[in-house]
Order: structure tokens, then C-alpha cells, then sequence
């Protein structure tokens, strides 16, 4: 059987490349709004960050989105995707079994 290209796209806080299931995309539209894309499918800019607590703290600590959108972003943005990442991490350690 053919093996399935596995999309990688790069984590904008560590700079690595990931598979893309395994990051969380934030999209910027047209309105200069931020918001957590969890489809990955919004229309807008969009920008990539690892499933991980740390690399999401990481992002509130050097305000990384404020800088790759070009906007002033609200705390309450960072903390809520740092609650949105915690969330994804524990369900991807309950039910992914691979």
C-alpha cells in the first residue's frame, strides 16, 4: 500500500518542522482579529504552534503572535490557548494509541 504524504508545517515558536496534526493553527482575519483555529481551515493568516504547554507559555512570554501577526494581542488570548493546548495534550494522551 502507498504511503500517505504527511503534511509538515513549522511550529513559529521552536522553528521546527512538525506533522500537522500535532500543531494548533492560529488565524488572523481580515478584521485584525486572533483566534484559535481548531479546524485549521478559517480563512486569514494563519501561524502554527506545537501541542505543547510549554512551547504555549513559551508564546505568551515572548508575545510571539503579537509579532507574527503584527497586532496587539490581548493576555487572555495567550492564556486561553494555553488552556485550549493543556486540553488537546490530555486528550491526545488518553486516546491516541500509536
Amino acid at each position: 500500500m502507498k504511503q500517505r504524504k504527511v503534511p509538515l508545517r513549522k511550529d513559529i515558536v521552536t522553528g521546527e518542522m512538525a506533522p500537522k496534526k500535532q500543531l494548533v493553527r492560529v488565524v488572523r482575519n481580515q478584521q485584525q482579529e486572533v483566534s484559535i483555529d481548531p479546524t485549521g481551515k478559517q480563512s486569514g493568516r494563519g501561524a502554527y504552534i506545537a501541542l505543547d504547554v510549554a512551547v504555549a507559555k513559551r508564546a505568551k512570554a515572548e508575545r510571539t503572535f503579537d509579532h507574527v501577526f503584527d497586532v496587539k494581542i490581548d493576555d487572555q488570548f495567550y492564556d486561553d490557548l494555553i488552556a485550549y493546548v493543556d486540553h488537546q495534550q490530555a486528550r491526545r494522551e488518553l486516546f491516541d494509541h500509536d
